[in-house]
């Protein structure tokens, strides 16, 4: 069982190019008057990939494939592979086009080719690395490279000395408005990302086949606790070098000057390790983005999830094919990763609100299967990320 990473793979999806410029966008932003929006993420993301993973373990079977067992239905069966393809081919088609603007701006940063053609040259990377299906030790790499800035990021805080006071007054001087409200969903759907419950489900399903599954559970609970609390760890040190870097100061935070904030450590050379390290978050997000989308898009159309079938691929493919398309529409690319991390927070509710429904179904062992305070806990979260959502809308209608 020790073989498994399937917490560490979930927290290394949400530390992308998104994760990186939101989190910075926020601290310079907003200082840490939404850090409070990054702890609620946190927790909510324990708490659901511990209902995915659960899930996964006890039948054996992938989150797309429970949610088309509800019903034998064909008209309902049909309507729910439409929501599943519809919701996460969306959502990863957003993410994407985040992921590839991210790692773009940091290799434009070193080789001043534009957005637009990185988005491109990179997409074509991503799709030679699944078809050959031979990325996990570049995708290893990329995450050292990672960890390596979030070590980084640790370190200039450090030097950068913070004003401890203030940050905790603003942590407990939370803001929500309207002019907030798109990078609270923003940070939200940056780490709360629904297609990690979709991979999740896949990963341990296959991984813990014929293992003792109570222990599983153990295990895998354990390690999904440090895996995504370190991530959140991370997102929250970006967001007060940010703070301390921008909040309050003349400068304004862009695509050019984001890798400034880590200046206290690396002087000149800060531009060019943060470049560095936004293409890494954003390379190894891409290539994981579209392995979860076809994970859950197989599962719906109950066709097997192989890496080498031909469907798969081909789900694949689009996902990347169509974040290439957004990424070089030319939109400026700190609002498209914006924008691609808020809707993932406004579709989040609907995947929870199916994680629950199968949660409680006679289908998963009574051991596995939902508690009372689990299905609370999880009602409330959804409740919550909908409120918010509501707000946005309204606040959108009134201006």
């Amino acid at each position: 069982m020790s073989k498994d990473k399937s917490g560490y793979i979930v927290a290394a999806a949400f530390i992308g190019p998104g994760t990186v410029t939101t989190a910075s966008l926020a601290g310079a932003g907003y200082g840490f008057h939404l850090a409070w929006a990054l702890l609620f993420s946190i927790f909510a993301t324990m708490v659901l990939q511990d209902m995915a993973a659960r899930l996964g373990i006890g039948t054996g079977k992938s989150l797309s494939t429970c949610l088309m067992d509800l019903t034998t239905l064909k008209p309902l069966r049909f309507f729910i592979a439409f929501l599943i393809i519809a919701a996460i081919g969306i959502g990863n088609a957003a993410y994407e086009s985040g992921n590839l603007t991210g790692a773009a701006i940091g290799l434009n940063t070193i080789i001043p080719l534009g957005n637009a053609s990185w988005s491109m040259l990179l997409g074509v990377v991503a799709c030679v690395l699944l078809l050959s299906g031979k990325y996990k030790l570049i995708e290893t790499a990329l995450v050292c490279l990672v960890a390596i800035m979030a070590l980084v990021f640790v370190v200039t805080l450090a030097v950068a000395q913070p004003d401890i006071g203030t940050m905790l007054t603003q942590l407990f001087s939370p803001r929500i408005d309207a002019q907030s409200i798109t990078m609270v969903l923003a940070l939200i759907g940056t780490t709360i990302v629904p297609y990690n419950l979709f991979l999740h489900a896949s990963l341990v399903s296959q991984q813990y086949k014929g293992a003792n599954k109570l222990q599983a559970v153990k295990e895998c609970r354990r390690q999904s606790v440090i895996a995504i609390g370190m991530g959140g760890a991370i997102t929250l040190v970006i967001v007060a070098t940010a703070m301390t870097a921008f909040f309050g100061q003349a400068a304004t935070l862009n695509a050019g000057n984001m890798g400034e904030q880590l200046a206290p450590v690396l002087g000149h050379s800060a531009k060019w390790f943060f470049a560095a390290g936004l293409f890494a978050a954003g390379l190894t997000s891409t290539i994981t983005a579209p392995l979860a989308a076809a994970y859950a898009v197989c599962g719906a159309m109950g066709k097997p999830a192989q890496l080498d079938s031909t469907l798969f691929r081909i789900i694949g493919f689009v996902v990347i094919a169509t974040g290439v398309g957004v990424a070089s529409m030319g939109f400026k690319p700190l609002t498209a990763i914006l924008f691609a991390q808020a809707a993932n927070g406004i579709l989040l509710p609907i995947i929870a609100v199916f994680l629950l429904v199968v949660m409680n179904r006679d289908s998963v062992p009574s051991s596995f299967r939902n508690s009372t305070i689990s299905n609370l806990v999880g009602a409330l979260i959804v409740l919550f990320v909908c409120a918010l959502t509501g707000y946005k809308l309204v606040s959108l209608v009134t201006g």
